[in-house]
């Protein structure tokens, strides 16, 4: 990518930072009413089947993910133009999706400013070991490193961590007004929670709230995953590290089929979004086709991105993803 095309990719961009108030509302009624209805569904179908419980729930577990990308967008401030509309649904929002909004808000900002950057690692993102980290890690690191690296750990048991455990608490050095909003966001989970308990008793809750939440949890760690987790990636040093090559090509395109494109609300344009996290998730597609240097950036397809899930380490030397097997092939790592 030459240097006047970075210097021109944002301001090619910058005409679709601005919200649309009638579609942000729009987006609302079209996600949350048909998740509220799904949920109920699910329920009510539990004295006939659970399969056809289970199927309900996965169409909700969908409308949660699409939720998501409006908290998501609510942390950018890219949702409404109002900052303070944006904290509250962003907040209500977060409720629905177990995650804190201020402190999420913190974190991901923290992602989009380093993304990429071997040097600032340890924020917002999924953590990531170069080769020779890896070689020099103790054993204890190592076998970690791997149970970390398991998708059945990753995708199955780390919603459950995350969402549930790790969130409820507050990092360190937080702030007052992000603390608060944490244990504002506990009690709201707690409320709901127990509201819907009091109401169809704890086990049918559990029943449809777990397989949605489940399903829900892993998807979007998948995504987040395959967004920066593909073979021909970037990553470069802090005194290589460029914020415009980091978000175009250290992001992928993750082109999806139109259905699963708007359930997931356009974030498979990953590029685009990092390049602008102001752009609201409505218009990335737009700002996609609408700008041609955009679109010779790294394509991943739900087939190709199977293969994604081999990828551990980070070469800097081939700069690319690799897997331990081919590692330990290449004599690069001895095995644990």
């Amino acid at each position: 990518m030459s240097k006047e095309t970075v210097k021109s990719l944002r301001k090619q961009v910058a005409p679709y930072e601005k919200s649309n108030t009638r579609e942000s509302i729009w987006q609302i009624i079209n996600t949350l009413l048909p998740f509220f209805l799904l949920w109920a569904l699910s329920y009510m179908s539990l004295p006939f089947s659970y399969a056809l419980t289970l199927v309900f729930a996965v169409a909700a577990a969908g409308f949660l993910v699409r939720t998501f990308i409006i908290f998501h967008d609510c942390c950018h401030h890219s949702f409404f133009k109002n900052r303070t509309a944006n904290k509250i649904l962003g907040t209500i929002t977060g409720i629905l999706t177990l995650f804190p909004y201020s402190q999420w808000q913190h974190d991901h900002s923290v992602h989009h400013a380093t993304s990429s950057n071997l040097d600032k690692r340890g924020t917002g993102d999924i953590w990531m070991l170069t080769v020779e980290e890896y070689i020099s890690a103790p054993i204890w690191k190592k076998i970690q490193y791997r149970l970390y690296r398991n998708p059945f750990v990753m995708f199955v048991l780390g919603p459950i961590y995350v969402f549930v455990i790790k969130n409820r608490f507050n990092r360190k050095g937080a702030r007052m007004k992000e603390r608060f909003n944490t244990y504002l966001t506990n009690v709201g989970i707690v409320g709901m929670a127990g509201i819907l308990c009091w109401l169809i008793g704890w086990e049918s809750f559990l029943l449809v709230e777990f397989p949605i939440f489940l399903i829900a949890g892993s998807a979007g760690i998948w995504l987040f995953y395959i967004q920066h987790t593909f073979e021909d990636s970037y990553f470069e040093g802090d005194p290589q590290w460029e914020y415009v090559r980091a978000a175009v090509e250290g992001s992928s395109y993750y082109k999806l089929p139109k259905l699963l494109q708007w359930m997931t609300g356009n974030i498979g344009y990953h590029h685009v979004h990092h390049l602008s996290p102001r752009v609201p998730n409505y218009k990335l597609e737009e700002v996609h086709n609408q700008t041609p240097d955009l679109q010779n950036v790294p394509t991943i397809t739900l087939t190709t991105s199977l293969s994604s899930i081999k990828f551990h380490l980070w070469d800097e030397h081939n700069k690319r993803f690799i897997g331990f097997k081919e590692a330990k092939f290449l004599g690069k790592i001895k095995s644990v």
